[in-house]
């Protein structure tokens, strides 16, 4: 029962803080609205100031502007001048000044332009050298690979002479195979017919000298079947 007391008196404290508190921050909001009022009226004040300042200020260069104007009508009067003659005087002499710097001010944009239009012939003086250069680099370029294809033709020439230089060779040299081949034909047709006829005139001795014959014949065989072997 007292815990419930307590909690509830801590509740109301805190109540009661934070009520004090947001009249703390109002009454501090209100002290700067006011703040700001007198500030406003500071402003208000010295802008008022200022512009009593700035009209007597005023008052005092159009009294001093009409008494320097009543001394220069004094001042004409003595001398016999008319009115306005010096402004006058002025304006045609500030006229002469612009006309003049007008002059000046052409014949500056003139040489510019001169300046310009010379600059512009020398730009394009020198792109028509670079376009002459160009095209004598290309013309020479063109003559190099027209020389190229010339001597790349003269080598296919030459390529196709040695080519057929060599067929040729080729073909002579299968003839004179061939024509070596047929006298190996031949002398070895030679040999067999020389073997032949050895061979009969062996066969005719052995039938007319018996023994003694056949001994000799046997010593010439094994004499062809050496020279044979060397021959292998």
């Amino acid at each position: 029962m007292r815990k419930r007391e307590r909690e509830r008196e801590r509740e109301r404290e805190i109540k009661k803080e934070r009520e004090r508190e947001k009249e703390r921050k109002s009454e501090r909001k209100r002290e700067r609205k006011r703040e700001k009022e007198r500030k406003k009226e500071r402003e208000r004040e010295k802008k008022k100031e200022r512009e009593k300042e700035s009209a007597g200020k005023r008052e005092r260069e159009s009294a001093g502007k009409r008494e320097r104007g009543k001394e220069r009508a004094r001042e004409r009067k003595r001398k016999g001048e008319k009115k306005g003659e010096k402004g006058r005087e002025r304006k045609r002499k500030r006229k002469r000044e612009e006309k003049r710097e007008g002059e000046k001010e052409r014949e500056k944009e003139k040489r510019k332009r001169e300046r310009e239009r010379k600059k512009k012939m020398e730009r394009k003086k020198e792109r028509e050298r670079e376009k002459k250069k160009e095209r004598k680099k290309e013309e020479r370029a063109r003559e190099r690979e027209r020389e190229r294809g010339s001597a790349r033709e003269r080598e296919r020439e030459r390529e196709r002479a040695r080519k057929k230089a060599r067929v040729r060779e080729r073909v002579r040299e299968k003839e004179r195979e061939r024509a070596r081949e047929r006298e190996s034909a031949r002398a070895r047709e030679r040999e067999r017919a020389r073997e032949r006829k050895q061979e009969r005139k062996r066969e005719r001795e052995r039938e007319g000298k018996g023994e003694k014959g056949r001994e000799r014949e046997k010593k010439r065989e094994k004499e062809r079947e050496r020279k044979k072997e060397r021959k292998k």
